[in-house]
């Protein structure tokens, strides 16, 4: 069993955007996921960007955004809703709406995602 302490959940972030990287390659064992608690402020964007060897599901916890598709295109994504996105597939998220927005995110395989991030905490 793995018990990750609070203290051991680095934040990653870049303007307008906090990703808590609750289970990681740094935190954890686990060869299977990454799981991430991402929070954007009002008007903040992740671009769009694709991971070649992972699949990536999103559940929206609070809020409502734009998810930001290939071919620019675009689809609403709310507080309940799930995005799954297969490995190489084009997705992004732009927070237009009046207050954060909140989501998990989980990753397989697992993805060190420090690359895509400024500052880490």
């Amino acid at each position: 069993m793995e018990f990750i302490k609070k203290e051991n959940v680095k934040n990653l972030s870049n303007p307008g955007v906090v990703s808590r990287q609750i289970l990681n390659p740094e935190n954890s064992k686990s060869e299977r996921v990454t799981i991430t608690e991402v929070h954007l402020e009002h008007s903040a964007v992740q671009p769009r960007h694709t991971h070649e060897a992972s699949e990536q599901i999103w559940y929206a916890v609070k809020g409502k955004g734009i998810l930001l598709l290939a071919d620019d295109k675009e689809k609403d994504f709310q507080a309940g809703d799930v995005a799954r996105f297969a490995e190489g597939d084009v997705h992004g998220l732009r927070n237009d709406s009046n207050e954060e927005f909140i989501y998990i995110s989980v990753t397989s395989p697992p993805i060190n995602f420090g690359y895509a991030y400024k500052s880490k905490t």
